[in-house]
């Protein structure tokens, strides 16, 4: 069993910045591609950054700029460090994972619990 936990959401004003972390733990023989996701209430989630194994990163437009996605392989954990952040940005934040578990014979996503960010004055 692959468990992925979140950590860093909370309350921020506009213009403020907070840092993510989320970290896999279990029996991890790798990690591919790790994500983070957002989904705004009554809206579809949406990928908001993604980095692979070698570093590679991508965003989302409305984040380009603010948003640095980074990873610790050797924690098995992925940060989104978010700045300039704006109402908009107000979101529950789901990190995602491509893992190959130990005696799989293909990895397999995973996500975990869910984070609130609030931009708010």
């Amino acid at each position: 069993q692959v468990q992925l936990v979140e950590s860093g959401g909370g309350l921020v004003q506009p213009g403020g910045s907070l840092r993510l972390s989320c970290t896999a733990s279990g029996s991890i023989f790798s990690i591919y591609v790790m994500a983070w996701y957002r989904q705004a209430p009554g809206k579809q989630r949406e990928l908001v950054a993604g980095i692979s194994s070698g570093g590679r990163t991508n965003y989302v437009d409305s984040v380009k700029g603010r948003f640095t996605i980074s990873r610790d392989n050797a924690k098995n954990t992925v940060y989104l460090q978010m700045n300039s952040l704006k109402p908009e940005d107000t979101a529950v934040y789901y990190c995602n994972a491509d893992i190959f578990e130990m005696g799989a014979v293909a990895p397999s996503g995973s996500w975990g619990q869910g984070i609130q960010v609030t931009v708010s004055s």
